[in-house]
């Protein structure tokens, strides 16, 4: 098999005229989201290239330090983006769900660069894309899982006071809600692999057949992540969800508060 194609920066830049396609659908509809799709492109093209060429560096000069610090770099983000959309959970929630990403997170990327790849846990060209793809999929996920619970919360807010009302127990109460939020926050990866490799080839993969690697080497290493993404988003989600349901009553199965 032939490497990857190296691109010139006139080939790549013209991947930007396909962005024109989508503004005109955009003009065509009247959807009013021009500079919402310029600004999301400029950011993100400026994001890659600088992360590029710090993995670049880091790739060149490796060090367990470059390692930890871009990793933790990339859960902080995870973290802050998280709970930056859930600014109305209590403290304590907002400690549960940052450690449940973390734990899940940490262990299951530990468990596959050093169990089941078999490598040093800070080489730097497995351990930083891995780890890049584990805590993109949970902040998706845990994202989806809180913002699910919260709404389910407040449009059931009359059937929970009924509830209190006539001694149901506050685990019982938000269990279901638990439940719910789960399955929900679950379904984007759960559909995505029942649609692998018929509906799509997925990023890391492809990724791998252009860099020349064996298709049945890339399909061991896709099925290896996506399992790994499906129990660190499961995992997670079930942390924040479970553990920080009880921060919302007291040891006497009193809810204190809802968000």
């Amino acid at each position: 098999m032939k490497g990857i194609i190296q691109l010139e920066i006139w080939q790549f830049l013209l991947i930007y005229l396909l962005l024109v396609v989508v503004l005109v659908v955009m003009r065509v509809c009247r959807v009013d989201k021009t500079r919402q799709l310029v600004v999301a492109s400029i950011k993100m093209t400026v994001q890659l290239i600088l992360a590029g060429l710090i993995l670049t560096y880091i790739f060149e000069h490796p060090h367990p330090l470059f390692v930890v610090a871009y990793l933790g770099a990339m859960t902080g983000f995870t973290i802050h983006r998280v709970l930056s959309k859930n600014r109305d959970l209590n403290p304590r929630f907002q400690v549960v769900t940052a450690l449940s990403i973390v734990v899940a997170g940490v262990f299951t990327l530990v468990y596959f660069v050093g169990a089941v790849v078999g490598e040093n846990l800070f080489n730097p060209q497995y351990v930083i894309p891995i780890g890049g793809m584990i805590m993109g999929n949970t902040m998706t996920g845990v994202s989806l899982a809180l913002k699910t619970f919260r709404e389910a919360l407040q449009d059931q807010r009359s059937k929970i006071e009924a509830l209190v009302c006539v001694g149901t127990s506050a685990e019982d109460i938000l269990l279901p809600f638990i439940k719910q939020a789960l399955e929900t926050a679950m379904l984007p990866t759960l559909n995505s692999m029942v649609g692998m490799g018929i509906v799509s080839l997925p990023g890391m993969m492809t990724g791998q057949i252009l860099a020349g690697t064996l298709p049945m080497t890339s399909i061991l290493y896709q099925i290896a992540i996506m399992i790994a993404i499906c129990t660190v988003v499961t995992c997670a989600c079930f942390g924040s969800l479970y553990f920080g349901s009880r921060t919302l009553y007291d040891p006497k199965q009193q809810i204190l508060h809802l968000s």
